[in-house]
């Protein structure tokens, strides 16, 4: 009676069918919330009878019996959960964050027993001991260790108290995080400034008034202006808005998220969540949890982190307050008797831009349609790597405003999918990233032939009115720039083990191949092609493009001093040893003025909704800015041929940085393409800094 159930479940199921969809996509036209209970129940259990019966193995342990079949294992547990976390962070509901709730604590129960399994890691660590004698290849001898570092990092040498322990930590770690999301998201979508009549619109362009009357359609309240904490609401509202008590209004709830009491307060939960990684470094071994997460990074250490971090501030706040002061003379030439604040930072940086450059970011934006950077985000994948993009108009999509492409290479042969996701929405978390419905691997053996990767990049635009295309700021068009550099680590993957493919790579390296990419964007070959005037059609005039160009580092003072200081704060934050009696205002509040912090300038990302911190980059927002150093350099291999499209060049580019996964330690990596270690000048160049 329980297989006829469970057969008719399955058949009534399109998570556990077999995909039949173009390439083999995820259904997602088809997937409902509650299928994904008794998919994720019926893909655990399978992996754990998968996993068991590598661990129970009778036979003495093999690359193949043990590494090889683990990577062969849970790929249903994988697909699942990428069609989940896709959707809970694209477009979620009410239904899908109950399922995150429960699922996420189960999921950290499941891979701690896994990495915690005695007879597991006894096999993994025979194989270690004997790796030089495995006749096994360059890419298995990496697989193998970082099967091995893996485990021990998570805990597999310790004794069973300690692991016991150890994967409560994971559990309730899990758990707080997801509340986290939640809380952040749910103070992003209750708060909304409804502006009334023409004084709370003054500053407001045409397209930034008819955006605002899309976000009261679709907040509930159709015919009014609305100002929503959507990236790009929010901020187009304060660099425009003329109403200084409105920027003020916006301004602070846009900082104040996860921060306003009551169910959604961040607070308590960051400081549990900090208590409980500090406690799971001394298990292992290390004095905070800062030193663990760095010591299997390119960094390496604390030290190393704020060597850099604190070099580029000393220069940033320099600059930033020679920034301020600019500012100040001009709100004074207007009559503004105040000192310049936080809200009024936007506003008067873009009036200074125009005085000074004779550049407005509303003469840009005619020529940045967003169908047009997305085709010189591909045509730039074309020149660079010989990829072609084919839009599926019939393809399965969560939601009608997502577009699907396939991706050929040079020789006509199937790479992947391509999802894009641009357009902000309320069932949408903030921000701008890259995700997976598939990576790639080619493994032979239980599974035949190559499986090619399905990628998302997943905005926050603000969608164009009715009719109207959707157009971006030079700052959009980089993000979409940025993010299509990830799509690309991941498309272009070619390696054999689902473990080092795309993007699973060092935190400190992955930004590399997405801030890279920006730098066409700036191009000549790129912007007299793609940027063009959405309603003549006209390239953007060589005037504006030089006046573009001048500007490029205009304001650069007060982007490095956001940044650097969410970095420090990050930082310091989780280097604590003991961080008992946690106040998070406080400690925040505490080190912004141990660093002297320019008073008019906030963090980029504060404590209470810092999700990078709350994620994958816990001790690792450093990571943008140790990239930056390898990116402003990588980008000169192409600058001294005198060809940003240098075909040599390019075909290193692709074969040990976008292609190459995890196959070989970053820094390698990077001295195969560049043939030396990068330096910090070129950094400080690139930001204006350094002569």
């Amino acid at each position: 009676m329980h297989e006829a159930r469970m057969s008719t479940a399955t058949a009534a199921n399109p998570l556990l069918t077999a995909w039949t969809t173009p390439f083999g996509m995820p259904p997602y036209d088809v997937v409902k919330p509650e299928h994904f209970a008794p998919a994720f129940a019926q893909a655990l259990a399978a992996h754990t009878s998968e996993i068991d019966a590598i661990a129970d193995n009778p036979e003495a342990a093999t690359f193949a019996n043990t590494i090889e079949a683990m990577e062969l294992a849970g790929r249903k547990l994988s697909d699942v959960s990428a069609v989940f976390f896709n959707l809970s962070s694209a477009h979620t509901s009410p239904e899908l964050q109950a399922i995150e709730r429960d699922i996420r604590p189960k999921l950290a129960t499941h891979y701690s027993s896994i990495s915690l399994n005695a007879p597991l890691f006894r096999r993994i660590d025979n194989l270690f001991e004997r790796i030089k004698s495995l006749g096994i290849d360059e890419e298995q001898t990496r697989l193998l260790e970082r099967y091995h570092t893996g485990f021990v990092r998570a805990g597999a040498k310790l004794g069973d108290a300690e692991k016991a322990r150890v994967a409560e930590i994971d559990k309730r770690n899990a758990t707080l995080t997801t509340q986290f999301s939640q809380n952040v998201l749910a103070d992003e979508q209750s708060w909304k400034l409804v502006l009334d009549g023409e004084a709370d619109l003054a500053g407001l362009s045409p397209a930034l008034r008819a955006a605002a009357l899309r976000n009261g359609e679709e907040t509930g309240q159709p015919g009014r202006h609305v100002i929503t904490l959507s990236r790009s609401s929010v901020e187009s509202f304060l660099q425009y808005s003329d109403r200084r008590d409105l920027r003020e209004e916006a301004f602070k709830a846009w900082i104040k998220r996860g921060e306003n009491g009551g169910a959604t307060d961040n607070r308590a939960l960051v400081a549990e969540v900090v208590q409980l990684r500090a406690e799971r470094a001394k298990l292992l071994g290390y004095p905070s949890y800062a030193h663990y997460r760095l010591d299997d990074t390119m960094a390496e250490t604390p030290e190393a982190v704020r060597g850099l971090l604190t070099e580029v501030w000393g220069h940033a706040k320099s600059r930033a307050n020679e920034e301020r002061e600019a500012l100040q003379t001009l709100a004074r030439a207007e009559g503004g008797n105040f000192p310049i604040a936080a809200w009024d930072w936007r506003y008067y940086a873009e009036k200074e831009r125009k005085a000074r450059y004779d550049l407005d970011e509303s003469e840009v934006r005619p020529y940045l349609q967003l169908d047009k950077i997305v085709d010189a985000a591909f045509d730039t994948a074309n020149r660079l790597f010989g990829l072609t993009f084919t839009e599926i108009p019939n393809a399965p999509r969560y939601h009608p405003d997502v577009r699907v492409f396939e991706v050929k290479g040079k020789d006509g042969r199937h790479v992947g999918v391509f999802l894009g996701d641009y357009f902000a929405r309320p069932s949408k978390r903030s921000g701008a990233w890259m995700s997976k419905s598939r990576g790639q691997w080619k493994l032979l053996g239980k599974l035949k032939g190559e499986v090619r990767p399905v990628i998302h990049n997943t905005c926050n635009f603000a969608k164009g009115a009715e009719g109207e295309p959707s157009l971006l700021s030079f700052d959009d068009a980089k993000t979409l720039f940025h993010e299509f550099g990830h799509a690309l680590h991941g498309l272009l993957s070619d390696v054999t083990y689902p473990s080092l493919a795309c993007t699973n790579v060092s935190t400190d390296f992955v930004e590399l191949p997405s801030q890279l990419y920006e730098h066409w964007l700036s191009t000549p070959e790129v912007l007299t092609k793609f940027a063009r005037h959405y309603q003549t059609g006209e390239p953007m005039p060589p005037s504006l493009l030089d006046r573009l160009k001048a500007a490029r580092n205009f304001n650069m003072g007060w982007a490095t001093v956001e940044y650097t200081s969410s970095a420090l704060v990050d930082m310091a934050l989780h280097a604590q040893a003991d961080p008992k009696e946690l106040d998070i205002t406080t400690f925040e509040a505490a080190e912004l003025k141990r660093l002297e912090m320019p008073d008019a300038i906030v963090m980029r990302h504060r404590l209470p909704h810092f999700s990078h911190i709350m994620g994958g980059y816990a001790a690792a927002y450093y990571s943008y800015m140790w990239s930056e150093v390898m990116d402003a350099d990588a980008f000169g291999a192409f600058e001294e041929t005198g060809n940003p499209f240098a075909p040599a060049v390019a075909k290193k580019l692709q074969d040990f940085i976008y292609s190459a996964g995890n196959r070989r330690d970053p820094k390698d990596a990077y001295i195969a393409f560049r043939g030396r270690l990068p330096k910090v000048d070129n950094l400080l160049r690139k930001r204006g800094f350094a002569a």
